[in-house]
């Protein structure tokens, strides 16, 4: 048996009924972090605390100790997320020595259910951007091309995932960087719905925004590692697709698709019309302007303060003027430059008006789905596939150079703006084989539900395995 093609939940039953130990497990997944480790997915991974973590797991289960719904998994943690044993770097020099003096409550949720915490994964700089190209840890690759970029600000969560070194793991999604790199690395990503999951220990860029998600390679994972997060352990069904509504925003998230991204999209919308789900073409109003109108604002204000706060609560000695001296990546040196001292300046003002339109979106958002009764809204996750690694700050876009993250989070902001629970789930491949996605999205809170609707969804569209991953 292939200990690394198990799910995480078939992972925790083959360790409690006993067929494996879990230090044969992570002896699997740390053979299989070698195997790949020039995908850069780690920024630390120190094997020997690992081990020692997992035979502390089976002498528990030998002393009849009662175990918990993740007895002895593994799991990634991106490193901008605080687990005590190890540092959190954000991957930026000034942080390398960066002990926290805490656990994160997301991640003591799931140490506390029995999982163990691998290692610290690879991220874009201070998670300022969405292609995992670090200039101080190196770039993230994706395990389906080398060349490609992993996607981010999560891109070493998934690229592990992908790559089958680990079965679950931990990201953060301000603008999308949890479904962007489960987008480009064929494997799903939930954002929660804000406020969901707890953001204490998590290095911040956006509080009105940030929210931690998890990553998996199939749905039932997520729900699964939201359930512990949470405390929600109700079970859940598949949804019957039969009769579904869904929400298709043709206006914002279909236009300009990439040539590669269209018919894979259009081959799943016929997929989901013949398993007998309602396709509605309805409009999200006001949609097109909240990104740059809304999000840059407030995403604006909030970001240099926070981080800025979280250095000084920390303990840390390094202030926010050393960090930004520091960064080693051009792209994230050029933003933060502007929002500390140049155009990218808010007011208060610009951010109080912003937060007020927010809240209009919001009610025009919940009134979408009420409109035009439905359960779900649906689009492409990106419009584009996974581009070469160094187009940082433009990519090839429709025949000509656009700006790498707008073009990317195009679709995916939106939902960070709303609060909304967002789910990407990969449905198949573009002619040269790379992943492309489509998103769930819900009304604000209704994250159970979505994961329903996704388990129906995974049935029809199965998670795909990079060709370097033997059947």
């Amino acid at each position: 048996m292939d200990l690394t093609r198990l799910s995480a939940r078939a992972a925790v039953a083959a360790m409690v009924q006993g067929d494996v130990t879990a230090e044969t497990y992570a002896n699997a997944l740390i053979a299989q972090s070698r195997k790949f480790v020039d995908l850069n997915a780690f920024i630390t991974l120190d094997e020997e605390m690992f081990l020692a973590a997992a035979r502390e797991v089976d002498i528990r289960r030998a002393s009849g100790a009662r175990l918990g719904p993740l007895h002895g998994l593994p799991i990634a943690v991106k490193d901008n997320i605080e687990f005590m044993a190890l540092p959190t770097t954000a991957g930026t020099p000034a942080l390398d020595q960066h002990h926290p003096k805490r656990t994160a409550p997301v991640v003591q949720a799931l140490l506390d259910a029995g999982s163990l915490v691998m290692g610290k994964t690879n991220l874009h700089e201070i998670a300022f951007g969405l292609t995992s190209n670090n200039g101080h840890t190196g770039a993230v690759r994706n395990p389906y091309d080398r060349t490609k970029i992993a996607g981010g600000s999560s891109g070493g969560t998934a690229a592990a995932l992908a790559a089958h070194i680990v079965p679950g793991g931990l990201g953060t999604d301000t603008g999308g960087s949890v479904r962007h790199p489960a987008a480009m690395c064929g494997i799903l990503g939930l954002r929660p719905s804000t406020g969901r999951y707890s953001l204490d220990g998590v290095i911040p860029l956006s509080r009105t925004r940030d929210t931690v998600g998890p990553l998996a390679r199939c749905v039932d994972d997520l729900v699964l590692l939201d359930g512990v997060i949470t405390r929600d352990t109700t079970p859940l069904r598949p949804t019957s697709i039969k009769g579904l509504r869904l929400g298709i925003p043709r206006r914002h998230y279909y236009e300009q698709l990439d040539s590669e991204v269209a018919p894979v999209i259009d081959m799943a919308l016929s997929q989901l019309a013949e398993r007998g789900a309602v396709l509605v073409d309805a409009e999200l109003p006001d949609v097109e302007v909240c990104n740059f109108e809304i999000g840059r604002p407030i995403s604006g204000y909030e970001s240099m303060r926070e981080l800025r706060q979280y250095l000084a609560e920390s303990g840390s000695e390094i202030t926010l003027d050393v960090l930004a001296s520091r960064l080693a990546s051009r792209d994230v040196r050029t933003v933060v430059k502007a929002r500390l001292s140049g155009d990218e300046i808010i007011s208060e003002e610009e951010y109080r008006t912003a937060l007020q339109q927010r809240l209009q979106f919001q009610s025009t958002y919940r009134q979408y789905f009420n409109d035009h009764d439905l359960a779900a809204m649906v689009f492409p996750t990106t419009r584009l596939p996974a581009r070469q690694i160094g187009d940082d700050t433009t990519v090839d876009f429709m025949g000509a150079r656009a700006p790498t993250t707008p073009t990317y989070n195009h679709n995916m902001a939106p939902t960070t703006l709303v609060g909304a629970p967002g789910l990407s789930v990969p449905v198949g491949l573009t002619r040269t084989g790379l992943p492309v996605a489509m998103e769930l999205d819900g009304p604000i809170g209704e994250d159970r539900a979505i994961l329903s609707i996704g388990l129906a969804w995974n049935d029809i569209f199965p998670t795909p395995t990079p060709p370097s991953i033997p059947e």
